[in-house]
């Protein structure tokens, strides 16, 4: 029987050892990081974890009726976030037709007037074309992909600037109309999506532009419900989450609060999916 030299067993070691290293999964690769889907939507992987939900006392423009209390919240699931709000195209591309009162905007602008009903309707459809479950986030999850692991009024600090987000263009009166209009970015419109820097988890506009649809009912927080909360069982209101185009600053915070009856319509309101992680 013919010997293998200790040069050529050392190279067929490597050899094997490499063989098995591109066999085996790799470490952190067990799900894609991003995600696109055929109508031209981007999601990007949100780990599992926890996070303090709300704001402390000392935050300012907090809710003061103590709506915005704080709590821990684990979230024991990844899920996938769309990286920007629903766009104009991304809506005609499924739906084929606009809304009720649409005015007409740009196809990378989000789409506004937008019901919590007629974003079921939207799910629905998108769900039937079997490129996964897709739904509106939860509150926490919400939140929890706002903050971006930061624990301050916005996921870059404190306080905010023009630069920042989409807020305050309300017309005659808005903070930041001048430096929007720097951007060719007309008073009383949310802005393009991907305008302003997107936060550490690489998602844009969480902060003003346009208020986004949660899932949940509208409710004060419930200490009991701190793994997976899904709101409370029944109410008469939609959870709205991170300010709009027409914002006061303090209205843009990760934990300011918000909520709309699930059939109202208006021009500051649009929404942004989750795709269940398989």
């Amino acid at each position: 029987m013919p010997t293998i030299s200790y040069h050529n067993r050392t190279s067929l070691y490597l050899l094997i050892i490499i063989l098995i290293a591109m066999l085996l999964p790799q470490s952190g690769q067990s799900a894609e990081q991003t995600y696109r889907n055929s109508i031209g939507m981007e999601f990007v992987l949100i780990p599992a974890g926890s996070f303090i939900m709300g704001s402390p006392e000392n935050e300012k423009g907090r809710d003061s009726g103590g709506r915005e209390e704080q709590h821990r919240i684990v979230l024991t699931k990844p899920v996938y976030m769309q990286t920007t709000e629903v766009t104009v195209e991304q809506w005609e591309s499924l739906m084929g037709k606009r809304l009720i009162g649409w005015r007409r905007s740009a196809k990378n602008q989000p789409i506004t007037r937008v019901s919590w009903k007629d974003c079921q309707k939207f799910i629905k459809k998108l769900n039937a074309r079997g490129e996964g479950v897709y739904r509106l986030p939860t509150e926490a999850e919400w939140e929890y992909a706002c903050r971006a692991g930061s624990k301050t009024a916005y996921s870059w600090g404190n306080s905010i600037d023009c630069d920042k987000a989409m807020y305050g263009n309300k017309k005659k009166s808005g903070v930041c109309l001048q430096y929007f209009e720097s951007l060719k970015i007309p008073p009383g419109k949310p802005a393009p999506v991907k305008t302003f820097a997107p936060n550490q988890w690489g998602l844009f506009d969480m902060h003003g532009n346009v208020w986004e649809w949660c899932q949940d009912w509208y409710g004060d927080y419930g200490k009991e419900r701190t793994r997976d909360p899904i709101g409370p069982p029944k109410g008469s209101n939609r959870v709205r989450r991170g300010g709009s185009w027409i914002s006061k600053q303090d209205g843009c915070r990760s934990a300011n609060r918000a909520f709309a009856h699930p059939s109202n319509r208006n021009d500051i309101t649009g929404f942004r999916l989750v795709r269940e992680a398989l």
